[in-house]
């Protein structure tokens, strides 16, 4: 079989490898979508997590079929659709296995809860395959505490954000606006549900934002905007600092975006205005509420995915996920 592993910055190969065979308590999985992350853009950047010369098979996205059970796994069985969360073995994170691959084995899957998850029968393997990206971008929702009626900017319309107002509007937020420089990622966010959609490089953000949210005069004399919290789905190093000096008081902030390099803060600006600052990495338990939400077919998801490649064109996909102002979610398939 194939599988694309990181040899060195910039270097992806489709390497050829024997097809898996599962321990006791493993079991190999039959790859039907894997999406492109940006961390995996990030990784072939890099050259690895262990850099140049400890080659890296990547791919964590990932929705398939059950192909091989080991003799001690009782509730899982061949043929059975499932999402497998990445986290527990780390798969295209670092660890041994990675999904962009024919069959991915996983290790004991057992030894951790939501490891496998049933797809939905009315869920395609495409749309599963979202489930991991929607759980990252729920988790940073949930770390801003959002309530309905609330007003929410999103910082980033790539699939992290984009999933971000996937999952405002599943804490019943309506009032989202979605900032980001490229109009073709912003008409996605449109199409998912977003209120109003600013581009900076047309309009001033805060006085957008202002428009759209109204504004408020701080104790300090300066007018502020109403936005309730903001959610850095982008990672660029001036937007922290810009956001602490327009949101009001008591706003929330939200981190999901990673940063290359230290941000300065203003905290005597945080502490006049007494904002919450909270960081969100990973999904420590939004994995299962969005394989709910997926079978709901409440929100039409076909937005979040731009471009669909099959494994033999993986060159073509990870070219086209290198594209932020003309890609969203990149879905590769598997015969």
């Amino acid at each position: 079989m194939k599988v694309a592993v990181i040899h060195a910055p910039g270097e992806i190969r489709l390497d050829t490898h024997e097809i898996p065979k599962p321990g006791p308590n493993d079991v190999v999985v039959k790859v039907a979508a894997c999406g492109i992350c940006g961390s995996d853009i990030t990784y072939a950047k890099l050259g690895g997590l262990a850099g140049p010369g400890a080659p890296m098979p990547i791919g964590h996205e990932l929705a398939g079929t059950i192909a091989a059970v080991g003799a001690n796994i009782r509730s899982a069985a061949c043929g059975q659709r499932v999402i497998v969360n990445p986290y527990p073995n780390q798969i295209g994170n670092g660890g041994p296995e990675g999904a962009f691959a024919d069959y991915v084995l996983v290790r004991d899957p057992l030894r951790e809860h939501d490891t496998l998850l049933a797809i939905p029968d009315n869920v395609s393997m495409e749309h599963a395959a979202l489930a991991e990206p929607l759980a990252v971008a729920l988790h940073g929702v949930n770390r801003a505490e959002p309530q309905p009626g609330q007003k929410v900017a999103v910082f980033g319309a790539g699939p992290i954000g984009l999933g971000a107002v996937v999952g405002l509007r599943r804490r019943g937020v309506e009032d989202i606006v979605v900032i980001d420089y490229s109009p073709f990622r912003l008409e996605r966010a449109r199409r998912l549900g977003a209120r109003a959609t600013i581009n900076p490089a047309e309009s001033d953000v805060r006085k957008a934002l202002g428009e759209l949210h109204g504004t408020q005069r701080h104790f300090t004399g300066m007018d502020v905007v109403g936005t309730d919290a903001f959610l850095d789905m982008a990672g660029a190093p001036p937007l922290i600092p810009s956001i602490i000096e327009m949101c009001r008081m008591g706003a929330r902030i939200v981190v999901t975006a990673v940063y290359s390099i230290p941000v300065p803060i203003d905290m005597r600006m945080m502490l006049a205005k007494e904002i919450t600052l909270a960081m969100a990495i990973g999904y420590p338990v939004e994995f299962p509420e969005i394989v709910e939400m997926l079978s709901t077919g409440a929100i039409d998801l076909e937005p979040m995915i731009s471009h669909r490649f099959g494994f033999s064109d993986f060159p073509q996909a990870f070219a086209t996920a290198r594209d932020p102002q003309h890609s969203a979610k990149v879905m590769v398939t598997f015969p």
